[in-house]
């Protein structure tokens, strides 16, 4: 079928994530805001409620993410698809899930015992969750797509942008290949998706010098130097990858200067 199923194939698959990212997140978000307090009993109430919900939508994300490598890893190759599943650990992070989403709480609480006021220490408790929620859905999707890309055959991937913006991190990266047995970076409130390489041979660390020249006007201002190459500076010692010991690589800036993906110009 070549392009015309593949493009279909990613539609689909782009909406079903889509929705299912939004719909979980809500569900998080409101049964947050429902909350009567946020005092320890509060906590738990509030896991008991919506841990179950969160880790079927991360096994439901592995499993549509599978379906939708192995179908397009099928038509590159010429094949029949053949998803088998994904396992995904419910502890993604490392850190058992009950744990990780007592953090807003413990966010909220840090925030009153510093003399916040009680609307504003509930608001940045409530901005961690949203960043956990969205994070743990990515996870699920990079660690299915490393399952089903190993077992599809396939040796090298690249990061699809998806949405009407992109942040400058997310855009830079989009221009280098990646092995599969290497998760995909990404940083929090990423949602790009891993889209496999077919075929043996390395394309090399630049698959896309058109849109890196395109990135190196955004990130210009912020690093200080232009070119129209695009290869001074080398992006690689300025938009690196650091082990992170929950998310695993983690896409960052060099800089000191920059706190994460919105203070880089263009993001």
């Amino acid at each position: 079928m070549g392009e015309a199923l593949q493009t279909a194939l990613t539609d689909r698959y782009d909406a079903l994530s889509t929705s299912l990212r939004s719909r979980v997140i809500q569900f998080v978000l409101d049964a947050f805001d429902s909350l009567g307090g946020h005092r320890d009993g509060d906590a738990a109430a509030f896991i008991e409620q919506v841990l179950p919900t969160v880790l079927a939508a991360q096994a439901q994300m592995g499993q549509i993410t599978d379906a939708y490598l192995s179908a397009m890893i099928a038509d590159m190759l010429g094949g029949a698809a053949a998803p088998t599943g994904v396992a995904l650990d419910e502890a993604l992070r490392g850190v058992p899930p009950d744990e990780v989403y007592t953090r807003p709480f413990v966010t909220t609480w840090t925030a009153l015992a510093q003399g916040k006021a009680y609307a504003q220490a509930v608001a940045e408790g409530r901005t961690r969750l949203l960043s956990i929620t969205e994070t743990d859905l990515q996870l699920a999707r990079t660690h299915a797509a490393r399952q089903s890309m190993q077992r599809g055959g396939v040796k090298f991937f690249r990061r699809a942008l998806r949405g009407p913006g992109n942040c400058a991190l997310c855009t830079i990266a989009s221009t280098q290949r990646y092995r599969v047995e290497n998760l995909m970076p990404i940083h929090p409130g990423c949602n790009c998706k891993p889209e496999p390489i077919v075929g043996n041979k390395d394309p090399g660390q630049i698959i896309d010098e058109t849109l890196l020249r395109e990135a190196h006007a955004a990130v210009a201002k912020g690093v200080g130097a232009s070119d129209a190459g695009g290869r001074a500076p080398d992006y690689r010692e300025v938009i690196i990858t650091r082990q992170h010991g929950e998310y695993g690589p983690l896409l960052a800036v060099a800089r000191h200067e920059f706190t994460g993906p919105g203070d880089i110009a263009g993001s």
